[in-house]
């Protein structure tokens, strides 16, 4: 995980500065800068096959103070339901969340900082509720604002990004935004981890990245995006960073035989779809809805 130690501080100092802001990812720390580009709408030769791609770019994105996240909605969201936005368990104010832990429906007054296309602030968006967070099997928080979703789309003319329904599949061609560091990576899902263990949280079937996507802090929170749907299927979390075997910033991955790998230096997110079925009526998180398997408190 991408440690968020030292967000607040490097923001203003760099924010201060005119430059974006940086803290880590592994669970978030301070990384340098790496050259990431963003792709034009159009098409992509995927195993000699044309391929249509969707334009991504940074609107509907949110800098937090110490890592990245998106505006959201799901298929059952309507216009005058207060938004939510995606980022991740250890992106808590609070800290991060023990082994176990379930939060829903918690107080919060949390800012994000809402971008347009070109990555511009536009707006302050302010969080009434942490609607439900957890690292456990997932690592996830969802926020609901005090702004409806079509107050952010008339105010400041941005759509919510959507939350596809579906498990990605191996060789996705993705995107990850980082609202946080304006930065997008291009690459493909490599694979699935059955298990993916860092320190005292394990996940479950985890989105393993092509080495193309090199995550780096304050990256955690981002929306992976499916360039052919331009749908969010998974939320980055974490990588490897120094080859460690299962430590803190050190992920490993569990087969079903209990076989470990170690793969330094890739980086991983956790899948989306199973959220959909959770949020109700007003995008109240009902956690007793049909299809809902997303951890319980």
């Amino acid at each position: 995980m991408r440690k968020p130690l030292l967000g607040a501080l490097l923001a203003v100092l760099l924010l201060g500065a005119g430059a974006a802001p940086a803290t880590a990812t592994g669970l978030d720390a301070a990384a340098p800068a790496k050259t990431a580009s963003t792709a034009p709408a159009g098409t992509t030769a995927v195993g000699g096959t044309a391929a249509a791609v969707k334009a991504v770019s940074y609107a509907g994105t949110v800098a937090l103070s110490n890592c990245s996240g998106s505006v959201v909605r799901t298929p059952g969201s309507q216009p005058n339901d207060f938004a939510l936005v995606l980022s991740n368990g250890h992106c808590l104010e609070s800290g991060f969340p023990a082994a176990g832990q379930v939060i829903v429906n918690q107080p919060s007054s949390r800012t994000f900082t809402l971008l347009n296309a070109a990555g511009t602030g536009v707006a302050t968006l302010r969080a009434s509720r942490i609607a439900y967070a957890t690292m456990t099997d997932t690592d996830v928080s969802l926020y609901q604002l005090t702004s409806t979703y079509a107050q952010i789309q008339s105010r400041y003319a941005i759509t919510a990004l959507d939350l596809n329904t579906t498990r990605p599949v191996q060789g996705t061609a993705i995107k990850v935004v980082s609202g946080y560091w304006k930065r997008i990576y291009t690459c493909n899902v490599d694979g699935f981890a059955y298990q993916l263990k860092e320190g005292q949280w394990t996940w479950k079937d985890s989105v393993r990245y092509t080495s193309a996507c090199n995550t780096i802090g304050g990256t955690s929170g981002s929306p992976v995006i499916d360039t052919a749907t331009g749908k969010v299927v998974a939320v980055n979390n974490t990588g490897n960073e120094s080859g460690g075997r299962c430590t803190d910033n050190n992920p490993c991955e569990v087969d079903q035989s209990g076989n470990v790998t170690v793969r330094q230096g890739i980086n991983y997110a956790q899948e989306t779809y199973q959220i959909v079925p959770c949020v109700g009526t007003g995008t109240k998180i009902d956690l007793s809805l049909a299809g809902c398997a997303l951890p319980k408190p």
